[in-house]
């Protein structure tokens, strides 16, 4: 920090300070390679590239899906619910029709829907 006129300038000065070293960044280079890189994907050619790919999401279970899963793992609503870390209330809702798991119950769901044999 370097006094300037009465007043503080804490503007970093290259190699002096405590902010650390400046990376030099060139973003038109890097975006001009990667644009370099997608037109050689589309053209079919071999490029390293790290692509992700996520699942779709689940489809939504019926009050019979979801009964007939928590049936096979032995459980009481109470427990099933403790397996899914909901509440006893949002299980009796699903298997009811009244309510829909959402988001992470509803993809436990469909695990052990796949794993019946495994408790969550």
């Amino acid at each position: 920090m370097a006094m300037q006129g009465g007043k503080a300038d804490n503007r970093n000065q290259a190699g002096t300070g405590t902010m650390g070293k400046k990376i030099k960044v060139n973003i038109f280079e890097d975006l001009r390679e990667a644009l370099q890189d997608v037109r050689a994907y589309e053209r079919g050619e071999d490029v390293n590239l790290r692509v992700t790919h996520f699942p779709s999401a689940p489809k939504q279970l019926t009050p019979r899906e979801i009964r007939r899963i928590r049936r096979k793992l032995n459980a009481s609503q109470a427990v099933f619910a403790q397996y899914l870390n909901v509440s006893a209330n949002a299980v009796r809702g699903w298997e009811q029709g009244t309510r829909k798991p959402q988001q992470a119950a509803l993809k436990l769901l469909v695990i052990a829907k796949k794993n019946p044999c495994h408790p969550l």
